[in-house]
C-alpha cells in the first residue's frame, strides 16, 4: 500500500522521516513516498484531502478536521521560542498595527499567533523564504519569519520585534506554541491509521537515537545553514514533544484553537482526535 507523506523540504522534517526514507526501520509492508512542498501549499492541499499523510499548520486543522485526524507524533512546537516579527530597525510592538508586515501564509500557525498577539495588522503574503529579503529591501516594514530564519535573521542585520513563541509561553504559564502537526486521512480506517502512526513515531525515535547520521542526512535540506546551526534548528523542532504531544502539548493545541475561535479567527472549534 502506497502512503504519500507530504511535508516541507526542511531539515527538521527530513530528520523526522530519515529512518523511513533510508529503510532503517520496518515499514510493515507500506511504501512511503515523499511529497515536498512549502507549508502553505500543504495546508491548501489538505483542504482537498489530497495526501494520505501530511504536515499541516495547527491553524489549518479546523478546516480539515472532517477529513483528517491528528497523529500524536510529528508535532513542531515552539517551547519558549517560535516565529518572530523582525525588522531592519527596532520599534515598539504597539506600532505593529501601523506597519506593513510580510507573512508566510494566512493558514500558517505563525499568522494565527500574530493575530492573537495583535488582531489589527496590515499584511501581505510572501513566500516564507523571501520574507527576509523583502524586509531588507524595504518593500515591507517587518516580516513574520518561520523555519531557519529564526536562527539566521541576525546574520542578515535584522532585529527581533517580538518572539511569538516566547510571548505565548509567558501568556499561558509555560505552554509551547503549537505550530505544525502531522495529519492522517480518516478514510484509511482505524487499523491503517494506527499502524502508520506507530511507524512514524518509530522513525522519529530512530533519528533521535541516531542523531549524528540523521542530522548528516538532513543537511541537504538545511538551506545554507552549517551543521551546527542545522543541528540546533532540528533540536528546536524535533524533541520529546515531537515523539508525542503529551498532556502539555495537547493542552497547548486546545487553548490555541479555543482562543482563535473565541476571537473569530477560525470558523469552528474542531473535536481533536489524536491517533
Amino acid at each position: 500500500m502506497i502512503i504519500r507523506v507530504a511535508h516541507s523540504p526542511d531539515s527538521d522534517d527530513a530528520f523526522m522521516f530519515y529512518a523511513i526514507n533510508q529503510k532503517k526501520i520496518d515499514t510493515k509492508g507500506y511504501e512511503f513516498v515523499d511529497i515536498l512542498s512549502d507549508i502553505e501549499t500543504l495546508n491548501k492541499e489538505a483542504l482537498k484531502g489530497t495526501y494520505e499523510v501530511s504536515a499541516i499548520s495547527i491553524h489549518a486543522f479546523p478546516y480539515v478536521a472532517d477529513k483528517y485526524a491528528l497523529l500524536s507524533s510529528g508535532a513542531s512546537m515552539g517551547d519558549n521560542y517560535g516565529p518572530m516579527v523582525v525588522a531592519k530597525e527596532p520599534f515598539d510592538v504597539k506600532e505593529l498595527k501601523n506597519k506593513k508586515i510580510a507573512v508566510p501564509g494566512t493558514l500558517t500557525s505563525a499568522f494565527l499567533a500574530l493575530r492573537l498577539f495583535e488582531p489589527d495588522i496590515n499584511y501581505v503574503v510572501v513566500p516564507f523564504d523571501e520574507i527576509i529579503e523583502e524586509v531588507k529591501s524595504g518593500k515591507v516594514d517587518a516580516g513574520l519569519i518561520i523555519h531557519e530564519g529564526q536562527l539566521t535573521y541576525k546574520d542578515e542585520g535584522l532585529t527581533c520585534i517580538v518572539d511569538l513563541g516566547k510571548w505565548w509561553y509567558e501568556k499561558t504559564g509555560g505552554l509551547p506554541l503549537p505550530l505544525g502537526g502531522n495529519v492522517i486521512r480518516k478514510d484509511l480506517g482505524t487499523t491503517v491509521m494506527k499502524e502508520i502512526s506507530e511507524i512514524l513515531r518509530e522513525s522519529i525515535k530512530y533519528s533521535l537515537n541516531h542523531r549524528e547520521e540523521a542530522v548528516e542526512y538532513a543537511l541537504k535540506y538545511a538551506r545554507g545553514m552549517d551543521k551546527e546551526k542545522a543541528d540546533k534548528f532540528i533540536g528546536m523542532y524535533v524533541n520529546e514533544l515531537t515523539v508525542d504531544y503529551g498532556e502539555r502539548g495537547k493542552k497547548a493545541i486546545e487553548l490555541f484553537l479555543k482562543e482563535a475561535y473565541e476571537k473569530g479567527f477560525i470558523p469552528v472549534l474542531p473535536e481533536i482526535t489524536f491517533i
